[in-house]
C-alpha cells in the first residue's frame, strides 16, 4: 500500500497517471499536488475527483514549507514527480519560470521527501518524470538511448536536464531511492491546445491556420499520453532503483507530414472536400534552437520490464481527434479560460 503525492497531476500528462493510479490502485492513496496554472485543469479530473482515495491540493512544488507540511500530514511512501513548465516557446520567452519550478522545484521535493524519510527508504520511490529533449537533437540517423550524452538545446530542455541531474546527485548522494523516465512527446485527450496537435485539431475546428516552423522537416517521435502512462506504471513498480528508462512511443512523423495527417482525417471526420484543412497550413518563421529530430530506443524498458506501445500513430491520432470533437465543452472552456473558474466552484464550497 502506498500513499503517494502525485505532482502535476491536472496537468496533460498527469492527469492521465492520476486517474490510472486512482482506478487502478483503489489500496493506494493518491494526494495531487498542482499550483494551477493556465495547463492545470481540473476539469480533466472530473470522473475520479469524489474517488475515496483521491485528494486534491493547490499548491507550488517550491514552497518547501508547504511540502514539509504534506510529508508530515499524509506520510508519503511514494512521489509522482510530473509537474513541470514544458512548453518550449514559452521557455525561450521567460527562461526563469521554468528554472524556477523545474530546477528548484525539483530540488524541493527532494528536499522535502530527504527529511521525511529520514533514511528510511524501504517501500520509499521518488520517480521522477522527464524528456527526451534533455539529449539534445539527432541527424537522420541514430536514437537516444539511457547513455546518450545530455546536449540540451532550450530553456526548457535545460531546466529539465538540470532537474535529472539534481535526482540522480541525491540518489548518489543520500542514497535516495529514485528512479527517472525520460519519454517522446505526448498525444492525446485533455491537451492543452498550445501543443501542435490539439492547436491544429482546434483551428482545423475553426478553419483557422495551421502554423508550421520552417519548412515542416523537424521528426519527431510520438507516443499516446495512455501509452505512456501505462509504461510509469510499470516503471514504478517494477524498475531498479537508481534506473533511467526511455519511453518512446516507436511513431517517428515530420511535423508537416504529422499535419497532413490530422488534415486529412478531420476532413474525413467533419465531412469536408478531401484537401480542405491542407489549404489552412501556414509556414511560419522557425523557432530559435529548433532541434531537427528526436527519436527514442525504448528497448531497455521492453527488455527488461516488457513494455511496448499499444498503438501506432494513425490509430491514436484517430482516437485522439474523436475526443477532442466529442468534448467541444471542455475544448472551449480551454481556449477562453472558463475552466480555471472550476476549482473555486467545486472546491470552496465543500
Amino acid at each position: 500500500m502506498h500513499t503517494i503525492l502525485l505532482t502535476g497531476g491536472a496537468g496533460f500528462i498527469g492527469s492521465h497517471l492520476t486517474r490510472l493510479f486512482v482506478r487502478k490502485y483503489p489500496n493506494y492513496t493518491i494526494v495531487n499536488l498542482d499550483k494551477l496554472t493556465y495547463a492545470g485543469n481540473l476539469e480533466n479530473l472530473r470522473d475520479i475527483e469524489n474517488e475515496p482515495n483521491y485528494r486534491f491540493i493547490k499548491g507550488d512544488i517550491t514552497d518547501l514549507g508547504l511540502l514539509r507540511n504534506l510529508f508530515s500530514t499524509h506520510k508519503f511512501t511514494a512521489v509522482l514527480h510530473c509537474a513541470a513548465e514544458s512548453h518550449v516557446d514559452r521557455s525561450i520567452t521567460d527562461p526563469l519560470a521554468f528554472i524556477n519550478t523545474n530546477v528548484l522545484g525539483t530540488a524541493s521535493l527532494l528536499q522535502a521527501a530527504k527529511e521525511a524519510w529520514a533514511g528510511d527508504y524501504e517501500n520509499k520511490i521518488f520517480y521522477h518524470i522527464s524528456t527526451d529533449e534533455v539529449y539534445g537533437t539527432l541527424g537522420e540517423t541514430g536514437f537516444f538511448t539511457e547513455d546518450t550524452a545530455y546536449d540540451p538545446r532550450s530553456p526548457y530542455s535545460a531546466s529539465k536536464a538540470s532537474s535529472d541531474h539534481i535526482v540522480r546527485a541525491f540518489y548518489h548522494t543520500y542514497k535516495m531511492p529514485v528512479k527517472i523516465s525520460n519519454c517522446s512527446n505526448n498525444y492525446g485527450p485533455y491537451h492543452f491546445p498550445e501543443k501542435l496537435i490539439p492547436l491544429c485539431i482546434h483551428n482545423i475546428i475553426n478553419n483557422k491556420p495551421l502554423p508550421i516552423y520552417g519548412k515542416g522537416e523537424n521528426v519527431r517521435d510520438w507516443l499516446f499520453v495512455e501509452d505512456h502512462v501505462r509504461a510509469i506504471d510499470v516503471i514504478f513498480h517494477n524498475g531498479k532503483i537508481g534506473e533511467t528508462y526511455n519511453i518512446g512511443g516507436h511513431n517517428e512523423w515530420t511535423n508537416i507530414n504529422l499535419v497532413k495527417e490530422l488534415c486529412r482525417q478531420m476532413d474525413d471526420k467533419l465531412g469536408r472536400a478531401k484537401g480542405s484543412s491542407e489549404k489552412l497550413i501556414t509556414y511560419v518563421t522557425d523557432r530559435a534552437g529548433h532541434d531537427l529530430r528526436y527519436a527514442i530506443d525504448a528497448s531497455k524498458l521492453k527488455n527488461e520490464l516488457g513494455w511496448m506501445p499499444s498503438l501506432q500513430f494513425e490509430e491514436g491520432i484517430s482516437k485522439t481527434i474523436d475526443w477532442y470533437l466529442a468534448n467541444t465543452e471542455w475544448l472551449t472552456h480551454v481556449t477562453s479560460g472558463e475552466y480555471q473558474h472550476y476549482y473555486t466552484e467545486q472546491y470552496h464550497k465543500r
